[in-house]
């Protein structure tokens, strides 16, 4: 039998309902539970977030290095500029663009609380030659 059954990130925040809000529509998930100070989601893709509420918590400062990365968080998109777009109107902000257009693009944001996370291409998955 497995030692850990199940693994959920989770990011503290002084305002969990609203980063779960964020977060569950950047990953059209559903909340799968919710006390006064937690909310757990999970995203149609299975991901699972919980968003814990710390009045303390200090925002990310990456890419200062003072409190810069506390935890990072990589998603794959089909397309960046419409997942931008979808980012920015939740209330993210880009915090890196690189002009490495291509294959292995990456784009770098802040949630509404600071956190950081990357988004990437969906790679593209070509039949083994030979």
């Amino acid at each position: 039998m497995a030692l850990v059954l199940a693994g959920v990130v989770v990011l503290d925040c002084a305002e969990p309902e609203k980063l779960a809000a964020f977060y569950k529509e950047l990953l059209d998930g559903e909340e799968t539970d919710t006390s006064a100070n937690r909310i757990d989601i999970r995203g149609a893709d299975g991901t699972r977030m919980g968003f814990r509420r710390d009045l303390t918590a200090t925002p990310p400062s990456w890419p200062r290095p003072e409190n810069s990365l506390q935890a990072h968080l990589d998603f794959q998109v089909a397309d960046l500029d419409e997942a931008e777009r979808r980012i920015v109107g939740l209330g993210g902000r880009p915090i890196e663009t690189k002009d490495a257009a291509g294959p292995f693009e990456e784009r770098g944001y802040a949630d509404p609380s600071g956190h950081s996370f990357t988004l990437c291409l969906t790679p593209i998955m070509a039949p083994k030659l030979g």
